[in-house]
């Protein structure tokens, strides 16, 4: 029998104040589709379809061609291990289309308290095992779109290297990605840093080993390929060369120097290295570069650089497999009038360009562009020629033909993944169609949620792409927030009695960085500012909406009456502080600074210090429950003061909540069926476990809501319930976007024909979510009978030759077809009436069909109804 599957633990014993249970929760993302920056796009070379896409922060995905849709493949990072969230490489395996592997960590410098690892995949990265690293590797650091610094030998696949920042070098692994040791033979770890005086770390990194190709006509079947090329971030000493299957290395003779090598790609049959340079590492920045080709076999270098005089960086650098000689770059970092991608058909001699002046300030078009699926990367601009919109891109470092489909190409920016599937029309004189390529990738920052009682259920603060309102979260919306269009959203509120009147604040370089609306966010009119405001901050709206207290940043906390009116300076508060409104009483206002929480009873004119004793360090949130006068519940701190707080008296004193060890977020939705208080919904440690936990008794007993499957890295920033909807709650991601569940109940199948006579359980067997090759399911057992179960066994043979992955809230075993399930502790007495939940992630081929029976301690089991 096959060992147990990892599950959580829980404490154990019946609900008591601090207690909890598990419930199953349906997981969805709301859409957005993009937002982030996609620095790489991977396809493999045996296998057609098969595609991976990797972000900064947010994950990495497999591409799902029956739907032209992409899965997130890193929902399991866990909040202790957040940094691996960050993917700085991926690799998928031509040899073994099943193996692919991840490179993450998201800062080098103290930022990221963890070292990176290097993840690897049997099931297309369905589950994965961990390498940790002993060093640190950038996800989100300067010089992250350059690439790929992962790479697998094409004939012996065991084989793999990569490319180390830091001055840490290159590294190899023998055994397909368990175990990595130094090449110590390799001459050059890099020297090119950003910004060598930069005293955060950040920009002042060595950004090391950047790329690694291998030269596939030097192998065979088998042994290790002979000849291996490496990128430097070395201006002078960039590109080097084993002949030796990495023995020994030397620096390529005769290769230009004085920029940065971004990429470097082989066309393994004509000889040729193509290589796209920059003066920086990019992404943003860039304002010289070239692109090279070195034949491999004479030795020579030739520059086909196709403008003659950039004022840009290339990088996105791409060869047609199907058609050799045809290559595409990008100018990454030519942001006005728009990013530039070019494309040859004779290996550089010639280039055309996707746009040309005609003349300036006119443009003529290779491409056509199609946002209506995500029609908001318009962003409601209407630039002036030589700009359009929506823009061709910038920071399109990541660009990609498909090595099985000459049309197809997918290429990534700084907000979607864009590609097109008539490429070749490019080549005939046509214009190509140019469309989001983007669905189920979801890679925004989120900074605060509302969930107004009325109106649209959804509100939001995002990094970068500022915010949205969402009517619907199954669809995308027309546009984020616009007058003004925040650099990245801070803070959102609503009035609590007069939810159509809402306040965002938000970063902006040149301001207004604080807009009102009257009709629940559909439309904006920015607000004045007092003078010194450097940032969006914290913002309250008064729960009849007559006042507004804004704590941005620069200027300390300030009061107006009425939306976009003339500021006052409110006394008594410190600068910085956190900033809420009383759902009822439009006179009360609260803030937060230093472990004291103040109090105004004059619509923020004057605030009174209050409670004390609270954390004085670490980030706090803090929420005032709807239509509950002076109720409010504090979550966050630091070691020594970190948890959940409440107060009754609007923040005369506050009571720690017993059972919650660490909190950081709390929000509030509809209360359950016969409860008296609002459903509380946080992101903490409760009974030694971090997750997603709900309350339905006011904080008397916790039950987790998601599991081990779901955890997308960092949570704390928000969490808020739907007012309308009981379980449903929005839960922010650092890169994520935002992510949204329900209860799954336990509809199953349909009810059992013939059910069994006289049976003593209930069970209800569901898929809740469905890819190529991997499924999610969940299973409820419910004890019908009139004696508890002291320790139960649920069991069923998959029909299909399924195979569980992961479990959670049971230890699950598998024995060819047969499944056996065992509680976990807490959940191991289950008294008559009472049921227990648990689920799974599995793989599939050909069928996916529930099992016919389930029973529990051998005894079949009725199937529950709908």
């Amino acid at each position: 029998m096959a060992p147990a599957l990892s599950t959580p633990s829980a404490p154990a014993g019946a609900p008591a104040p601090g207690t909890t249970s598990a419930d199953t929760y349906t997981w969805k993302n709301v859409r957005i589709d993009g937002g982030g920056f996609v620095p790489g796009i991977v396809f493999n070379r045996a296998e057609k379809d098969l595609a991976y896409a990797r972000t900064d922060i947010g994950g990495a995905y497999r591409w799902q061609q029956s739907t032209k849709t992409w899965t997130p493949l890193l929902d399991h990072v866990g909040w202790d291990r957040w940094g691996h969230t960050g993917v700085v490489s991926i690799a998928t395996d031509s040899v073994d289309p099943d193996r692919v592997y991840a490179a993450v960590g998201t800062y080098t410098n103290s930022w990221d308290p963890g070292n990176g690892a290097v993840l690897r995949s049997t099931d297309r990265g369905a589950t994965w095992r961990t390498a940790d690293l002993p060093f640190k590797l950038g996800g989100n650091m300067p010089g992250r779109g350059m690439g790929e610094r992962l790479a697998i030998d094409p004939h012996r696949n065991g084989v793999l290297y990569l490319g180390a920042p830091s001055g840490h070098g290159l590294w190899r692994s023998t055994d397909a990605g368990a175990t990595w040791s130094k090449v110590t033979a390799f001459p050059n770890p890099g020297n090119h840093a950003q910004d060598p005086t930069d005293p955060s770390g950040y920009a002042s990194d060595n950004q090391g080993i950047v790329w690694v190709t291998f030269d596939e006509s030097t192998g065979t079947p088998g042994s290790a390929t002979r000849t291996i090329y490496v990128g430097v971030a070395d201006k002078e000493n960039a590109v080097y060369r084993s002949t030796d299957a990495g023995a020994t290395w030397s620096r390529l003779p005769g290769q230009p120097t004085g920029l940065l090598a971004h990429k470097g790609i082989l066309d393994a049959r004509g000889g040729r290295l193509y290589l796209a340079y920059s003066d920086t590492g990019g992404p943003y920045d860039g304002a010289d570069g070239a692109v090279w080709r070195y034949d491999t076999k004479a030795g020579t270098w030739q520059d086909i650089t196709p403008d003659t005089d950039p004022y840009y960086g290339f990088s996105g650098l791409s060869l047609d497999r199907q058609r050799p000689g045809t290559v595409m770059v990008t100018g990454y970092s030519a942001w006005w009038p728009d990013t530039q991608i070019f494309r040859t058909t004779d290996g550089g001699t010639n280039w055309t360009r996707a746009w040309d002046f005609s003349p300036y300030p006119d443009r003529t078009d290779r491409y056509t562009m199609d946002v209506s699926s995500s029609p908001w990367l318009g962003w409601g601009a209407n630039p002036s020629p030589p700009e359009k919109s929506p823009k061709l891109g910038w920071m399109t470092e990541a660009l990609e033909i498909d090595p099985f489909d000459s049309d197809r190409m997918m290429y990534g920016t700084g907000a979607t993944v864009y590609g097109t599937e008539d490429l070749t029309r490019w080549d005939t004189g046509g214009r190509i169609t140019i469309r989001p390529m983007v669905r189920g990738l979801e890679e925004t920052a989120v900074n605060d949620l509302v969930s107004p009682p009325s109106g649209a259920p959804l509100l939001s603060a995002l990094g970068d792409i500022g915010g949205f309102r969402h009517t619907d979260v199954t669809k995308v919306p027309a546009m984020m927030f616009t007058s003004p269009n925040f650099t990245s959203g801070t803070s959102l509120d609503y009035a609590g009695a007069r939810p159509d009147t809402v306040v965002r604040a938000g970063h902006l370089d040149a301001g207004p960085r604080i807009a009102f609306s009257t009709d629940n966010g559909a439309t904006w009119s920015p607000g004045q500012e007092p003078a010194g405001v450097s940032g969006g901050g914290t913002v309250a709206a008064a729960a009849d909406g007559s006042r507004f207290v804004w704590s941005p940043d620069g200027a300390g906390v300030h009061w107006t009456s009425g939306p976009g009116g003339t500021w006052t300076a409110s006394r008594g508060v410190p600068a910085g502080a956190v900033v809420e409104a009383d759902r009822v009483d439009p006179r009360t206002f609260y803030a937060f600074a230093g472990g004291t929480l103040h109090v105004s009873t004059d619509g923020g004119a004057t605030f009174t210090p209050k409670a004390t004793g609270l954390p004085a360090t670490g980030p706090v949130r803090f929420q005032a429950v709807p239509g509950r006068a002076g109720h409010l519940w504090l979550a966050g701190g630091a070691a020594g003061a970190y948890g959940l707080w409440r107060s009754t008296d609007a923040g005369t004193t506050f009571t720690k909540v017993p059972g919650v060890e660490e909190a950081d977020t709390i929000g509030f939705g509809k209360a359950a069926p016969g409860a008296s208080y609002d459903t509380l919904y946080t992101s903490a440690r409760i009974g030694g476990v971090r997750g997603i936990f709900r309350s339905t008794d006011a904080g008397a007993s916790w039950t987790r809501i998601n599991d081990d499957a779901h955890q997308w890295g960092w949570t704390g920033a928000a969490i808020t319930g739907d007012p309308r909807v009981f379980g449903r709650v929005y839960v922010s991601t650092n890169g994520r976007g935002i992510v949204y569940g329900d209860p799954s109940g336990s509809p199953g199948p349909d009810p059992d024909p013939d059910p069994p006579t006289g049976a003593t359980c209930e069970a209800a067997y569901r898929v809740t979510n469905q890819w190529q090759g991997g499924f999610q399911a969940d299973v409820t057992v419910r004890n019908t009978g009139t004696t508890a179960w002291n320790g139960w066994r649920a069991a069923w043979a998959f029909p299909d030759g399924q195979r569980v992955t992961q479990g959670w809230n049971a230890a699950l075993t598998q024995s060819g077809a047969e499944v056996t399930a065992a509680p976990v502790g807490w959940n191991t007495r289950v008294e008559p009436g009472a049921a227990v939940a648990f689920g799974f992630t599995g793989s599939w081929s050909g069928a996916n069909r529930p099992p016919p029976v389930l029973t529990v301690d051998g005894t079949r089991c009725a199937t529950a109804s709908p």
